[in-house]
């Protein structure tokens, strides 16, 4: 199923045949570079459907002071029908339609005698204020910004990544007819669609994603009273990041998992879910040190020691109440299984590592810092000490020394 992994080529001008021309050439081209893609143009590139053109004589549609407006509503309410206001009744709206006779228009030919009111009250004929010409054309024309657009959807096949292949069309396809000047006079092509909307997610949850590593350290800060130590545990947050890719890849070997807007949010849950671990290992150890008077190492050996039971406790039980989310199928069960694989992945390899790196960066951060204060300590000895106050000394008659 591939409806969720589509890149819309939007081609956007005023000429719609130029605009068929490169409908065309984008159509082969996608196909050519990605042989598996589904490649379809929205509406048809097919310029043989029939069409009627009404094109305004404007010197006789002036004397009759019948404007192009006018004429086109009149022509529209006697062939189709227009809507022309809305009534109430009992409270529900219903919509006014002027529409003419049907017997008056059985053919297209019968177009052209169609009956326009002027405003002095006559009767002329359609074809007296317009030419009406029989040709062909689309079977739709959309519009973007009230200019005319065609739009090529090429959905990649599974294996092939949604990113790469709007790099592809970016710099294979558009770059060159950029660089060839057929988007010239006003004409331009956009990537819209999925690719469209992974593009604005991504770059929102950038933003997202830099706020909760903030308030992540600044509560740590807050909980340990110091700015280096959560340093420290900010350091294992890549670690499920990378946990979180590879829990991802490894769901894709089985079954297809875009990089939607939930996926992406597993990642920032895995911020406040990686630390949890570490805030344990950090925590016990400076009680060690500030309380019981170990050395770093012993502290840190000691805190690994007693809480690498409650941290494989809390791993197992948060992955198997994960699982079912990530392997069983149901309804609604594509929606968060990527999810679920993010946060999965990422809290399996987060464990395993923190134990090893997060000790590591925490002996060689108080390494540093003792580092620091021995060289701050021969600076402070060396600063002149303040001289004690004169005594003053008193000898009486019978020389006694008073201090």
């Amino acid at each position: 199923m591939t409806g969720g992994r589509t890149i819309e080529v939007e081609i956007i001008g005023p000429d719609l045949e130029k605009l068929v021309a490169m409908g065309g050439q984008i159509l082969v081209k996608s196909k050519q570079m990605i042989p598996n893609a589904q490649v379809r143009p929205i509406p048809s590139l097919d310029l043989s459907s029939p069409e009627v053109h009404i094109e305004p004589k404007l010197m006789q549609a002036a004397e009759n002071r019948v404007s192009s407006a006018d004429l086109g509503y009149t022509a529209n309410a006697l062939i189709d029908g227009a809507f022309a206001g809305d009534y109430y009744l009992g409270g529900d709206k219903i919509d006014l339609t002027i529409i003419g006779q049907s017997r008056h228009i059985q053919n297209t030919q019968d177009v052209a005698a169609l009956s326009v009111a002027t405003p002095d009250g006559r009767l002329v004929s359609l074809g007296a204020l317009a030419n009406v010409k029989i040709t062909s054309g689309p079977e739709q024309v959309n519009h973007r910004e009230r200019q005319r657009a065609i739009t090529i959807e090429v959905s990649p096949p599974e294996e092939m990544a949604l990113e790469d292949a709007m790099d592809q069309i970016q710099s294979e396809i558009v770059q060159p007819m950029r660089e060839n000047g057929q988007l010239a006079g006003g004409y331009r092509i956009n990537l819209s669609g999925t690719a469209d909307k992974l593009r604005d997610t991504w770059a929102a949850l950038q933003f997202n994603v830099l706020l909760a590593l903030m308030i992540t350290y600044l509560l740590m800060a807050a909980l340990f009273e110091s700015w280096l130590y959560p340093l420290v545990i900010i350091f294992s947050v890549p670690l499920g990041a990378v946990g979180g890719i590879l829990g991802l890849s490894v769901l894709n070997l089985f079954m297809l998992q875009t990089l939607d807007v939930l996926t992406m949010l597993g990642f920032v849950i895995l911020i406040g879910t990686v630390v949890n671990n570490p805030i344990l290992i950090i925590h016990q150890s400076l009680n060690h040190i500030n309380e019981d008077g170990m050395t770093p190492r012993e502290a840190i050996l000691e805190s690994i020691r007693t809480r690498i039971r409650p941290i494989f406790m809390t791993t197992t039980t948060t992955v198997l109440g994960l699982l079912p989310l990530v392997l069983f199928p149901g309804s609604g069960s594509e929606l968060y299984r990527g999810l679920g694989s993010v946060v999965l992945g990422g809290l399996i390899v987060s464990t395993l590592f923190t134990l090893i790196l997060v000790p590591t960066l925490f002996s060689l951060t108080m390494d540093a810092k003792e580092w620091g204060l021995n060289l701050l300590r021969p600076v402070a000895l060396k600063r002149p000490q303040p001289s004690a106050a004169p005594r003053e000394v008193e000898i009486d008659s019978k020389e006694n020394v008073t201090v």
